[in-house]
């Protein structure tokens, strides 16, 4: 994929949600840290798993997550050139968060982790493509089409993690202590981040800035909790989640060749189907 992030670049990629748009830069500082060391727990699970297809599912699993952190990594890269002081702390912060539970934690809670971090981003995904117009209507194509073109492939890869926790543990009580303690820790480090951007653009004390950013939250949580009562259940598997027409409208689109869905028309976003700016 190739997202072609402007010079002129704004952190509010989207001037009609500003404060959305700083949730999200916040939630990109972690991918570079948190896909890797997802990537490193697979690779030692993988050592475990002796079915072939179980194997192929987390190499191409690996695959994607690869991909992921390194596109992620040149927008946070403009994040930091456009001198944010916030980046390259919570840069540091969220290294040291996952450095460390590679090296001290078991790798019963690590795939738990890996599992209750896949599980949120697929509750993400689904959110994000219902209200796509309203949270990326008119916003930065590069920016917005990196974001969907992310959560897309979080919904296609949606099993893996799940069949890797399965096979080598299984166990309810691990799975939701593994979707508390990433959800917890991910949205505590999101907010810590998106508060520090929001103050050094003048917004964090502003009432209109504040009230703005309750009633985002408001909203997407007000779409979340449901689908995370579901990942709750002690039967819960992530198949019996049907994927979004838009999503598979994208998939359809990739696999027959198209290749500038990285420049989405976020004029269009209400289409049920994805539109690239130069189709």
């Amino acid at each position: 994929m190739r997202f072609a992030f402007s010079d002129s670049l704004k952190a509010w990629w989207n001037p009609a949600h500003p404060e959305f748009s700083h949730i999200v830069n916040a939630a990109s500082l972690a991918m570079p840290y948190l896909e890797p060391y997802v990537i490193e727990t697979m690779r030692k699970a993988r050592a475990q798993i002796t079915d072939r297809t179980l194997l192929e599912e987390v190499d191409l699993y690996i695959g994607q997550e690869s991909t992921h952190f390194r596109q992620h990594q040149q927008f946070n890269k403009h994040l930091a050139e456009l001198g944010y002081k916030a980046v390259p702390h919570m840069e540091a912060l969220l290294k040291a968060d996952y450095d460390a539970f590679a090296r001290t934690r078991s790798l019963t809670f690590n795939i738990a982790y890996a599992e209750g971090f896949e599980a949120m981003a697929l509750t993400i995904g689904h959110m994000l493509v219902e209200d796509r117009e309203f949270l990326f209507g008119n916003a930065d194509p590069a920016v917005s089409s990196l974001i969907l073109w992310h959560f897309v492939e979080e919904i296609e890869h949606k099993c893996a993690t799940y069949d890797v926790f399965k096979a080598l543990d299984g166990r309810y009580r691990w799975r939701i202590y593994g979707l508390f303690y990433a959800m917890i820790h991910i949205m505590a480090r999101t907010r810590q981040g998106y508060r520090a951007l929001l103050i050094e653009d003048g917004r964090w004390f502003t009432g209109t800035s504040r009230l703005a950013l309750y009633r985002l939250l408001a909203r997407i949580f007000a779409r979340l909790i449901p689908r995370l009562l579901r990942v709750m259940r002690p039967g819960y598997d992530p198949r019996e989640v049907p994927d979004p027409s838009w999503v598979r409208e994208w998939w359809r689109q990739h696999r027959e060749g198209s290749d500038n869905l990285g420049d989405l028309d976020t004029g269009k976003l209400a289409s049920p189907i994805p539109i690239p700016r130069t189709a």
